[in-house]
């Protein structure tokens, strides 16, 4: 595998991690009715996201798996960390196409609706990614 392949998990755990801090400053800003500000920090949590995405698939593609070293307790805790993230990483997407399309088209009522579904998972998913990456390359490395 190529040296720059390598640092690709690494770049995906900043990339998962920057989502998640965008998200609640945006979060934050919209109660506090900063709307230009949510709407930069929600764009920038999209951007982030969809390199996440391409680094992620670029990354797997080449390498393929990587299997949980570890062992104990630790191993039904991290699978059901992985699935949970593996099942709403899926999910996540539509709601976030939807909620962006609908704050687009300036229907803020319903982007409200919406958006109090796809932020606490789309959070979840960019916090258990972390987790994920953690326990995969850091506590368990191979």
């Amino acid at each position: 595998m190529t040296e720059y392949l390598s640092y690709l998990p690494h770049v995906n755990a900043c990339l998962n991690g920057t989502s998640a801090v965008l998200l609640a400053a945006g979060y934050s800003f919209i109660r506090q009715g900063k709307v230009a500000a949510h709407r930069a920090c929600q764009v920038s949590a999209l951007v982030v996201s969809v390199l996440f995405l391409a680094s992620y698939l670029t990354y797997h593609f080449n390498h393929g798996t990587t299997r949980f070293q570890g062992t104990g307790l630790a191993r039904p805790i991290y699978f059901t960390i992985l699935t949970s993230h593996t099942i709403l990483a899926v999910v996540i997407v539509p709601l976030v196409i939807i909620t962006f399309y609908r704050a687009f088209r300036l229907d803020f009522v319903r982007h409200r609706k919406i958006a109090r579904v796809t932020l606490p998972l789309w959070l979840y998913v960019s916090v258990t990614g972390v987790i994920v990456y953690l326990m995969l390359y850091q506590i368990y490395p191979a």
